[in-house]
């Protein structure tokens, strides 16, 4: 069976994408969110993501990992961007910093691939998330599993999850500039 670095956003969107992926792959979580604002915020969500795998029954294993929360790091490259529009240059470069986290520790870690919960949300571009993923596939030779998990209704499941197991919903990407997105 192949190992898969699952890169989560959040418990809700990693809901339906465990689900789905569980049974084809051994995963590992890695919560690596340093945009997400503020610190309480941040902590909410990983907790909120613990709690999720102890809730749901998979078919195999699945692991936890946490990348280093440092939001100065997000704010030093995201400054410049306060003007960009949600799903801009701003989103992107985030989408960057993080999928290359992934990327890192899935080679490092001897992982066959890995990928993003991302692509669940509807406020999120798949087709840029697979970009990036492959991009990042061929500079650190590790697969990137692409994806688009909204499809199939991946993130109407999401939501029935997210009710079913009383998960907190956050009302924006974690971004204190883009407010409730």
């Amino acid at each position: 069976m192949s190992s898969l670095l699952l890169h989560c956003c959040c418990a809700p969107c990693a809901g339906y994408v465990l689900e789905y992926l569980s049974p084809d792959f051994e995963i590992t979580v890695l919560y690596y969110n340093p945009n997400i604002q503020p610190r309480e915020e941040y902590d909410k969500r990983a907790a909120e993501l613990e709690r999720l795998l102890t809730l749901v029954s998979l078919p195999n294993r699945v692991d936890l990992v946490f990348g280093n929360y440092d939001s100065d790091v997000f704010e030093a490259f995201s400054a410049p961007l306060t003007e960009e529009p949600e799903g801009g240059h701003r989103c992107r470069m985030c989408f960057e910093m993080r999928l290359r986290e992934a990327a890192k520790r899935a080679k490092d870690g001897g992982f066959d691939c890995f990928t993003t919960t991302l692509s669940v949300s509807p406020h999120k571009d798949a087709a840029i998330l697979n970009e990036i993923g492959g991009g990042l596939e061929g500079e650190y030779g590790i697969r990137y599993l692409h994806s688009d998990f909204k499809k199939r209704d991946g993130y109407k499941r999401s939501i029935e999850l997210s009710k079913q197991y009383g998960l907190y919903r956050q009302s924006y990407c974690g971004c204190r500039r883009r407010g409730l997105r």
